[in-house]
């Protein structure tokens, strides 16, 4: 399973997230469940550091990529996490039981 952590300052603004895991939908390089989230992941991430040249601390290991906004009242951070979210949660609508979305408080 695909987990998704969203990170969440004291004023309602998304700081962060962290996502691991596999979805074990089809074999290694043919899981599309897979695929859709590392892409989404990585747009995001990418979109946060090089487009809109925000700066947050990014850690890639295998299986696993955590996100920080180093600077969490960013509101364009916060709303490029949020389309994030929002996309992970319609993917863990079509592809059930594979991917885990939560959002917690700082």
């Amino acid at each position: 399973m695909i987990c998704a952590d969203f990170f969440r300052n004291e004023h309602d603004r998304l700081v962060g997230f962290r996502i691991t895991g596999h979805a074990g939908y089809a074999d290694y390089g043919e899981d599309v469940c897979c695929a859709s989230v590392s892409s989404a992941v990585m747009l995001t991430a990418n979109t946060v550091t090089e487009a809109f040249k925000i700066k947050a601390d990014v850690a890639v290991e295998e299986n696993e990529i955590i996100l920080r906004l180093e600077n969490d009242s960013s509101e364009d951070g916060d709303k490029l996490l949020l389309g994030l979210l929002t996309h992970l949660y319609f993917l863990a609508e079509e592809f059930s039981g594979r991917i885990k979305v939560t959002v917690r408080d700082n």
